[in-house]
């Protein structure tokens, strides 16, 4: 038995406004981010707009853990390919042991400029 399609369900789905991505969100490229809390621990999440998301955890709108742990400052972040990409690498990080993750965020230093022999 062959089924009927519903026209009119297609029509309403191709012209729905919240279907369409919202201006400008094509060109924000999602990452991953660390914060360092008040109480020295990590927070780490992913965004696509960062200084909106380090705004609400200012406020304390963000995330519940990151709430009761204010001031929050950025430590790191890490721009991905995708959404997927960043929550995958997300939940690699919050894998890793404290030490690891220091050494992540830790500052490099410049790479020198390597002299020729002799």
């Amino acid at each position: 038995m062959a089924t009927k399609r519903n026209r009119s369900s297609t029509k309403r789905a191709s012209s729905n406004p919240v279907a369409a991505p919202a201006t400008g969100a094509a060109t924000r490229r999602w990452l991953v981010y660390l914060l360092r809390c008040r109480d020295g621990s990590l927070y780490t999440g992913i965004t696509n707009d960062l200084p909106r998301r380090l705004e609400s955890h200012a406020a304390g709108r963000a995330s519940r853990y990151t709430r009761s742990r204010l001031p929050v400052t950025l430590a790191y972040e890490e721009p991905q390919r995708s959404k997927s990409h960043a929550l995958k690498r997300e939940a690699a990080i919050k894998r890793l042991p404290r030490g690891q993750k220091d050494l992540l965020i830790s500052p490099r230093p410049p790479d020198r400029a390597r002299k020729p022999p002799g």
